[in-house]
């Protein structure tokens, strides 16, 4: 009787994988990431179409999977995508899509990694547009756009802030803090900001 061999048949690792992402470098980088999580939810809460996250883990190959060599992202945006709960990104999981706005908080032992090594990988391998880093203690910030195959730094604005092609919104630094702009100039506030402000506008309007 003859057999019949079977086809390999690919085997991709599980997409139920939980986040492993190591702690924040200080109150001030957990500070940062929160900010920027609050105005973007906030800006964007009647939109249905984006994830954002803050240190959680992406998945993006089993090679990365088995040997965990860099960390997640910071802080990140993909678009065109559900915004439901989830314990970690996993690429091939989700349509094989990438992150297209990433943020690193730099520290003084994450620089070299961020600024060399993670750059290389979201300008190759991730093709990610739009990556920024800052540094919240020394507020150096910089900004990079995907052209062709290769990251070139976006020019700072008479404010001195970056615009993100991909937010259609700028980044800048504001009382020592990353945050967004609109492409009107005006800052993204916070949902406490934004109460307060309307909180003072209904004191005007009664005196």
């Amino acid at each position: 009787m003859v057999q019949i061999q079977q086809p390999d048949i690919p085997t991709f690792p599980p997409g139920d994988l939980w986040s492993d992402e190591p702690h924040f470098d200080s109150s001030l980088h957990c500070h940062q990431l929160i900010i920027l999580m609050d105005c973007l939810d906030w800006l964007w809460q009647n939109r249905n179409d984006f994830f954002a996250a803050g240190n959680l883990s992406v998945y993006y190959s089993s090679r990365q999977l088995k040997s965990k060599e860099l960390p997640g992202p910071d802080f990140f945006v993909v678009l065109d995508a559900e915004p439901r709960e989830r314990k970690s990104w996993v690429v091939w999981e989700e349509d094989g899509k990438y992150p297209n706005v990433v943020i690193e908080f730099l520290s003084d032992s994450s620089a070299f990694i961020d600024k060399e090594v993670k750059k290389k990988l979201y300008q190759d391998v991730w093709r990610t547009r739009d990556y920024f880093w800052f540094h919240p203690y020394t507020l150096e910030f910089k900004g990079f756009t995907l052209i062709g195959r290769k990251y070139v730094e976006i020019e700072p604005n008479s404010q001195s802030w970056l615009w993100s092609d991909e937010l259609q919104l700028y980044l800048g630094v504001w009382n020592e803090q990353l945050r967004f702009f609109t492409p009107e100039g005006e800052l993204v506030l916070t949902p406490t900001e934004e109460a307060n402000a309307q909180r003072q506008r209904a004191d005007v309007q009664s005196q």
